[in-house]
């Protein structure tokens, strides 16, 4: 597509010397009312250098750059120099475009080269796996594809949390009152039980401390026997888990966990000593992080044994060591925030420069209406019981307004019922709270992700109603008349499909995938208003054609776009 922003930098700098095109190009900006110009300039910053009032500065520049064929129309506006760009050559530059590259459309090489690792979802072994996990799971799973669409390499750490002292409790708890049978009929419910079981039974025995105590002491050094009752609690977890992420769609380039690093923390609580970085505080070893304003982190208990912290500086190092990243990200609740600037600054201390390529993506939480949700596990509202909800739900909306249909409503329903919670998810800027709805969640006609899917379903529709010979000479670019989409509604469209590429970009810089899903419903509303305001499969075949042109490069745009998400786009709904 014609970077139509370097183009007007290009033309403005031969009246503005004195800026770079790249400085001039810097101060563009885009109007968020299309009655103010396509691109506007401000002349605020050469008011001083040119000794000048920056109207009079705006209505000389226009007059100069007024001719150029880039432009429909060139205004002052007070300060500013409005822009309005040739609406043929918007239009032509940018479908010829997406329907050249099709499902790369969007795509970029900019991080070519360079490795980009993210840690989300991470759930602790043997704990459910609920509603609370899913903003780190498909918040993380978006920013991979973002990342991955830029061009960057990034590879996918799954942190379980599958070490520490609950796991003597619950082989201890295992080994009174469990049974395998139990554990692999429904391993997360049952492991659940026997942990909460230990902490009813411990109130009236307490030895049973001491000896969960031990148990994960013989864990610590390896005794075959509580190794192979971990490992397989960790296997059976995991299976359970990956039952989910098959329903989501996600998987993981690795799913080393806590466990991992065990036997790579001494070497850094030796490093953190030689640093005189050290200090004890009633029997711990701690470092004092006062003077940064992040209190104190505790590295080692009284007893030796260590922290998060420990583990996380261990696993950070591990990563740069063994993938020399470019970004190390970690998609993880905003109540950790003091925990990772705590831990980050302290790779700093240690000497370590690319501890600023450690980022924590920090995210709201979300929260159930009273009442909406019934769930067979009691308290915890399992995430597998969501979706499953998610899917039947929606299997009853489509079967009632499909019911003489041929469609596959089974698969539909699962595309677009899971589809509608990874969109709400994502539709949230990600450091904000929010409330759970299924109302809100799974209505076909809102800003939601059915709608978007549904105007998806239309596009193939009226490509479908076109016939192949419009579509093969929709699909032919340089043969069409671009003069038939230069009505407002295929315009604006247009424009839309345009920034998208820019938009991905926006929301790889800010590692926020609802800038994505913003500007999919943006694009979805600017289908649907030129699906009613224009007749598209008209008489005359040239516009017809072209109309449908724009209809498959809309449907493409976003089809990419519900991929960034880690959406499906169904053909029919």
């Amino acid at each position: 597509m014609i970077n139509f922003k370097e183009e007007i930098a290009g033309i403005i700098a031969g009246q503005v010397e004195f800026l770079t095109e790249a400085e001039i190009a810097d101060i563009i900006e885009i109007p968020q009312d299309s009655k103010m110009g396509d691109y506007a300039f401000p002349c605020f910053r050469l008011a001083k250098i040119l000794r000048k009032a920056p109207p009079l500065i705006a209505k000389d520049i226009a007059s100069a750059i007024e001719e150029s064929d880039l432009f429909d129309k060139v205004e002052p506006v007070n300060a500013y120099v409005n822009m309005f760009i040739a609406k043929e050559k918007l239009i032509e530059s940018t479908v010829s475009e997406v329907l050249s590259k099709g499902d790369d459309f969007g795509k970029s090489d900019e991080g070519q080269g360079k490795k980009v690792i993210v840690e989300f979802s991470s759930p602790n072994i043997a704990k459910p796996f609920h509603i609370g996990h899913i903003r780190s799971t498909v918040i993380g799973n978006s920013l991979y594809k973002i990342f991955d669409a830029m061009g960057y390499d990034v590879f996918r750490i799954n942190h379980l949390g599958d070490y520490g002292t609950q796991f003597g409790k619950m082989i201890c708890a295992y080994r009174h009152w469990g049974n395998a049978e139990d554990v692999k009929r429904e391993p997360i419910k049952t492991l659940l039980s026997y942990y909460t079981k230990f902490h009813v039974e411990v109130e009236t025995h307490p030895e049973l401390d001491d000896e969960a105590r031990e148990i994960f002491a013989k864990l610590e050094k390896g005794e075959k026997e509580e190794v192979e009752l971990w490992q397989w609690f960790r296997e059976e977890s995991l299976k359970e888990f990956t039952r989910v992420y098959d329903m989501l769609d996600i998987s993981f380039d690795s799913y080393n966990g806590e466990s991992f690093y065990s036997d790579k923390m001494p070497r850094f609580v030796k490093e953190l000593k030689e640093k005189g970085l050290l200090k004890e505080s009633q029997g711990a070893q701690v470092v004092d992080l006062e003077e940064y304003g992040l209190g104190t982190a505790l590295i080692t208990k009284s007893d030796g044994s260590t922290l998060y912290i420990t583990r996380d500086i261990a696993a950070a190092v591990y990563r740069k060591e063994t993938y020399n990243f470019y970004k190390n990200i970690y998609v993880v609740a905003s109540q950790q925030n003091l925990h990772f600037q705590q831990w980050f600054k302290i790779l700093e201390l240690m000497g370590y420069d690319w501890a600023k390529d450690c980022v924590h993506v920090p995210f709201g939480l979300v929260s159930l209406e009273e009442g909406t949700m019934s769930t067979r596990h009691g308290r915890v509202v399992f995430l597998e019981d969501v979706l499953d909800k998610a899917v039947e739900k929606t299997r009853e909306i489509i079967a009632e307004k499909n019911q003489n249909s041929d469609l596959d409503i089974d698969e539909v329903a699962k595309e677009v019922g899971i589809g509608a919670v990874i969109f709400q998810e994502l539709s949230n800027n990600r450091i904000k709270d929010y409330t759970f709805k299924w109302d809100k969640v799974l209505n076909f006609d809102g800003e939601t992700g059915p709608y978007v899917q549904y105007t998806h379903a239309r596009c193939a529709s009226v490509i479908k109603k076109a016939g192949e010979d419009t579509v093969k000479k929709a699909e032919n670019t340089s043969g069409l008349d671009y003069g038939y989409l230069t009505s407002e509604s295929a315009y604006e469209l247009t424009k839309l499909l345009y920034r998208f590429p820019d938009v991905i970009k926006d929301a790889c810089e800010k590692y926020e995938p609802s800038i994505v899903t913003r500007h999919i419903v943006d694009m979805a509303q600017g289908l649907n208003k030129f699906y009613h305001d224009e007749h598209i499969l008209t008489d005359n075949d040239e516009e017809k054609a072209a109309k449908v042109a724009l209809v498959i490069a809309t449907k493409t745009a976003i089809k990419n776009g519900l991929a960034l998400l880690g959406m499906k786009a169904p053909e029919r709904m």
